[in-house]
């Protein structure tokens, strides 16, 4: 595939979206990417309308991501958005472009292959050889990501896989994303989905690598270590009700130390707002797209796949000897 050229455009503006793709051209592993995805992709040559090249619906499914796009939209943007067709390898005039459709079969075909997964994998192998991730303890915790609640629609029905949880004093609906993050870099190395209704501490031990000896959680993860899935091998530091924490007599030395301890721990935990707020304010995903835990948990992964490249793209960039692209 030839080599994508933002910087040849037409136009001379250096908009944020150029820039943007700009730094994820050069930190996203490609050619990692595509030898992972070909072996499970269509082969040219066979009758018929030639399939796009797999680095070609890998952008454009990244480009997805980032500027939450669906698939027509996003066929419709490849026409509009000059940027779009250059980051693809589609800046010829004359060239064809992916339909709505060609952009469902990708998707389907990284559904069907389980390979969201391993594109987190590949990432974070990638981060680690560089010395971005480290192995020594984890933080883990999960957020609420909202569903239609509307029964208007073809099935007449809610999500079925989709359920209520209570927050404070509030009810949602939709699904939790629960992940586990390196309490030292603050990177995601798991990410699992679940109905909204499903207990956070229900997840805390499947959400460990199993090379740490230390993990954390907030005042929601109570009793990790008594649960049938424990290992042994690692202490859990669980952050004390909040009630529990208020009553406190701060002037007692032995209360003294406990609160001090627990701010130790809320720093440490603190890493972990971090990828969720890459996922919600910076890639704009605060609502699920699809129906179902196994798409949506899919797309999931796949987003904190490029959120952990997006947090360290300046220790990337610096790397490869490149200017410091972006200030946020």
């Amino acid at each position: 595939m030839k080599q994508s050229s933002l910087g040849l455009s037409n136009t001379t503006k250096r908009t944020r979206k150029r820039e943007f793709l700009d730094a994820m051209e050069l930190v996203v592993p490609w050619t990692e990417l595509v030898s992972l995805i070909e072996p499970c992709a269509p082969e040219s040559g066979r009758k018929g309308q030639q399939p796009f090249a797999v680095q070609t619906l890998l952008r454009i499914h990244f480009m997805q991501q980032w500027f939450k796009l669906s698939d027509p939209a996003m066929e419709e943007a490849l026409h509009d958005v000059p940027a779009f067709r250059d980051f693809a390898g589609l800046s010829r005039w004359d060239e064809r472009l992916p339909s709505e459709s060609s952009i469902l079969r990708f998707r389907h075909l990284l559904e069907r292959h389980k390979l969201a997964d391993q594109i987190l994998a590949t990432v974070n192998a990638l981060l680690q050889a560089k010395g971005l991730q480290l192995k020594a303890g984890t933080v883990v915790d999960a957020t609420l990501i909202a569903a239609p609640s509307s029964t208007k629609n073809q099935s007449g029905q809610h999500d079925p896989e989709m359920h209520q949880s209570k927050k404070g004093n509030q009810w949602y609906f939709g699904m939790k994303a629960h992940i586990g993050m390196d309490a030292d870099s603050g990177l995601v190395h798991t990410v699992h989905g679940t109905s909204g209704n499903v207990g956070d501490v229900v997840e805390a031990n499947s959400l460990l690598h199993g090379q740490e000896t230390e993990a954390f959680g907030d005042a929601g993860y109570q009793g990790p270590e008594k649960r049938p899935d424990a290992n042994k091998n690692v202490r859990w530091h669980v952050a004390m009700r909040p009630g529990l924490r208020r009553a406190l007599d701060k002037g007692k030395p032995i209360e003294a130390l406990i609160d001090e301890y627990e701010r130790t721990k809320a720093s440490i935990r603190a890493k972990l707002e971090h990828p969720f707020r890459v996922l919600k304010q910076q890639f704009g995903y605060v609502k699920v797209r699809y129906r179902g835990l196994k798409k949506n948990t899919a797309q999931l992964v796949t987003l904190f796949a490029l959120s952990n490249l997006w947090m360290v793209r300046h220790q990337l960039l610096a790397g490869l000897g490149q200017v410091r692209v972006l200030g946020a």
